[in-house]
């Protein structure tokens, strides 16, 4: 017998806002044609004034919670994936943590923006696997609209806001149909820090800073390292790309995510795909994606479904799960 975490439930949430590619249109030098063409993107959610990362990634956790009939007393752990934090410290899953109720076990941030989610799931699902943890909850959230630069038109029309969730569970499998997380595969290369980052942080400028991107630059890396994470998880697992029944991608072009597509020969339907309506949510793009295809029956038990992102620093990485 071994040990696997198994993803038991799936939660979300997209603040009411409801930003179009005209309204945008009315602010910054841009059409709804010319961010459609490149991009797909159609529209985004904006998170309230009064709404944090901390907010949006607790409603994600409550219905994660409640899809999975688990209580916040069976929780062991939290991993919260953000690049937009409610402050500098404490951890923003300590403030969602105290929300919940949860007065055991421990909570924490990880950092590693669009791939942050593929991050904390890797993260937790090691936990599982030791025994240090039986049950936990993953969240993917972030309020990117707080860091960029409204006057840029080739960066503030590309992202969202939004939170997703998953309740991860230990259980025992006999190893011949194993279900749940079959592997997590995590990289990064930090030489590419001037194509995606935010020129601020409290120790260098003592701002927050808003989003700098090469658009170019991250688009080619990102069609070569996420081809990449897929072939290093369809390998690790013996299966190839006709094993993969759904594929869902971090939500950042819907070039990139046709161009993943067809090189798994994946049918569009069989793609899962948001970005259309959420733009690029960064850590909350996967679990967001993941919540819907799941809650509207497309995910059934029994599918491989692969998870893959890229994000700055370089980050990028992918997950293999039986569900």
């Amino acid at each position: 017998m071994a040990t696997r975490s198994r993803i038991i439930g799936c939660g979300g949430y997209l603040p009411e806002r409801v930003v179009t590619n005209a309204e945008l249109a009315r602010r910054v030098d841009t059409s709804d044609e010319w961010i459609r063409q490149r991009t797909g993107i159609q529209e985004r959610r904006i998170a309230a004034a009064d709404e944090n990362t901390s907010d949006l990634g607790t409603a994600a956790a409550r219905t994660a919670l409640e899809r999975a009939g688990v209580d916040v007393d069976q929780l062991d752990l939290i991993i919260v994936a953000t690049a937009t934090p409610d402050e500098t410290f404490p951890a923003t899953a300590t403030t969602i943590q105290a929300r919940l109720g949860m007065t055991r076990g421990a909570a924490f941030d990880v950092q590693a923006v669009c791939t942050g989610f593929v991050y904390a799931l890797a993260v937790a699902d090691n936990f599982l696997r030791l025994g240090q943890a039986r049950t936990a909850l993953v969240i993917g959230a972030e309020t990117f609209s707080r860091i960029l630069d409204w006057e840029d038109r080739t960066t503030c029309v590309l992202f969202g806001d939004g939170a997703g969730a998953v309740v991860l569970q230990a259980q025992e499998t006999d190893g011949h149909t194993p279900s749940g997380v079959l592997s997590t595969h995590l990289y990064s290369d930090g030489r590419h820090h001037d194509a995606l980052y935010v020129d601020g942080g409290p120790s260098s400028t003592q701002s927050t800073g808003q989003l700098r991107m090469e658009g170019r630059e991250v688009f080619r890396h990102a069609v070569v390292r996420m081809a990449e994470a897929i072939d290093a998880a369809l390998s690790a697992n013996q299966l190839g790309a006709s094993d993969v029944d759904w594929l869902v991608p971090h939500q950042a072009n819907m070039r990139i995510i046709e161009a993943t597509g067809k090189r798994l020969n994946l049918s569009p339907e069989r793609v899962v795909t948001t970005v259309d309506r959420h733009a690029n949510t960064s850590a909350a793009s996967i679990p967001l994606a993941l919540f819907e295809a799941v809650e509207d029956g497309r995910i059934q038990e029994g599918d491989l479904v692969l998870l893959e992102g890229m994000g700055g620093g370089f980050t990028w990485g992918s997950a293999l799960v039986r569900w």
